[in-house]
C-alpha cells in the first residue's frame, strides 16, 4: 500500500515527519497542502484532518495526524533504525527534548498565532514576538542538551533520533527569522552533524516545494 504524506513545505511539523520517514527508509508519495493559500481549510483536507492542519500521513490503512504521534507510530511499527535510545530514562529524556520544541517553542510561532499578533500589534510586533520566542526556547533546549546522553553529535546518543527530527526544523525557522544559534555550542554541533546526513538533506523544505 502506498504511503502518502499530505504536508506543506515550510511546516515544521511536516518537516519532522519527512526527516523521520527518510531516516526509516520509508518511501512515500507527497500531496502538497498550501497553507498560505488556505488549502488546509478546504473540504477535501478537512475530511482527512478536521483540525485543518498538516501533516497527515496515510500509512497501513490509517490516516495519522500530529507529528509526534506519527513519529511514535513509525517507531512502534518500524523499530529499526530506532528513533529513540535504549532504556526508559533515556527514552523519556529524548521525548522531553522533542516536546520542549514541539509543545513550547513551535505553538507560539504557528501561522495562526503570528497572524493574530500582527492583527493586534502590527508586523514589527509579529517579528519581535517570533524572534524572542525562538531565541528563548533554543537557549532552554541548549541547557537541556547538557546531559550524560549527549554525545556531541546528536541530541541523545551517537545516532539521530526523534529529538533531532524536531530540533532541526526549529533551527531552520530560526535561520529564516534571523535568530542566531551559533553561540549555543550543543545545538550548533547537532545542526552540523545532521546537515551532513542524506536523510536530513532529502527532507529539507527546498526539496519539498509548495506544489
Amino acid at each position: 500500500m502506498t504511503v502518502v504524506l499530505h504536508d506543506y513545505w515550510r511546516s515544521s511539523a511536516s518537516y519532522r515527519v519527512r526527516i523521520a520517514l527518510a531516516l526509516k527508509g520509508i518511501a512515500y508519495d507527497r500531496v502538497a497542502v498550501d497553507l498560505v493559500a488556505g488549502a488546509q481549510r478546504r473540504a477535501d483536507h478537512l475530511a482527512l484532518n478536521p483540525q485543518g492542519l498538516v501533516p497527515v500521513l496515510e500509512i497501513d490503512g490509517l490516516r495519522l495526524t500530529q507529528s509526534l504521534g506519527i513519529l511514535e507510530y513509525l517507531e512502534e511499527t518500524r523499530p529499526q533504525p530506532a528513533l529513540l535510545p535504549e532504556g526508559a530514562a533515556a527514552r523519556a529524556h529524548a521525548r522531553a527534548l522533542a516536546l520542549a520544541v514541539a509543545c513550547e517553542i513551535h505553538p507560539l510561532s504557528n501561522l495562526g498565532v503570528l497572524a493574530r499578533v500582527e492583527a493586534l500589534a502590527g508586523p514589527e510586533a509579529r517579528a519581535a514576538w517570533n524572534r524572542e520566542n525562538i531565541a528563548r526556547g533554543l537557549e532552554a533546549v541548549e541547557r537541556l542538551l547538557d546531559h550524560p546522553g549527549f554525545a556531541g553529535r546528536f541530541c541523545h546518543g551517537d545516532r539521530p533520533g526523534m529529538a533531532d527530527c524536531v530540533l532541526i526544523p526549529q533551527i531552520y525557522n530560526a535561520s529564516r527569522w534571523g535568530v542566531e544559534f551559533r553561540h549555543l555550542p550543543r545545538i550548533a554541533a547537532v545542526a552540523s552533524s545532521c546537515s551532513d546526513l542524506a536523510a536530513f538533506q532529502m527532507a529539507a523544505p527546498e526539496r519539498a516545494p509548495v506544489a
